[in-house]
């Protein structure tokens, strides 16, 4: 798919079909996240595919705004090392998963995590220490409905380009 139309059609999606997203396509949406600019080319990322129901469950029990991750299919817990830049890197490898995952028609939905309370208690649930920053978790799954990839109603360019100053 074009990559301009791409970004247009990505959507945050909330609700998922009962199938099971193969490894293979679990795989091509890291390889593209690691593909992510990186200040610096440090590349402080480390991703963690969880696929188990029981661990999806306990961590959207956590996520106050993250409750539906429990009917996920997958869900990439996107970290980083404690660097100079971990949240822009972070961010940038989350963006590229979301793309990713609708080029290959799979749902997402970004679930923020940097300073967020429940951080500590996923890490622990994921095995790692509080020196990992968890930058997002991206809950996956066919999307339910029929016209989820779609362009959403945005402000128009004329409302927000300012040329030289505001």
């Amino acid at each position: 798919m074009d990559a301009l139309e791409l970004i247009k059609i990505r959507r945050s999606i909330r609700e998922y079909k009962d199938k099971p997203i193969p490894k293979e396509i679990l795989e091509k949406i890291i390889d593209a996240a690691r593909f992510a600019p990186t200040a610096r080319a440090v590349q402080p990322w480390e991703f963690i595919v969880i696929t188990k129901a029981e661990t999806l469950k306990r961590i959207a029990g956590l996520a106050e705004n993250g409750r539906f991750l429990a009917q996920a299919k997958a869900c990439i817990a996107v970290y980083c090392q404690d660097t100079k830049y971990y949240l822009e890197d972070g961010c940038a490898a989350t963006q590229n998963i979301l793309l990713a995952a609708a080029d290959l028609g799979v749902g997402s939905c970004w679930v923020a995590g940097d300073k967020k309370p429940y951080c500590s208690e996923i890490n622990k649930i994921l095995g790692l220490s509080d020196a990992f920053k968890l930058i997002s978790l991206v809950p996956l799954g066919y999307p339910k409905g029929e016209n989820s990839f779609k362009a959403a109603e945005k402000r128009s360019v004329q409302e927000i380009l300012h040329w030289e100053k505001f």
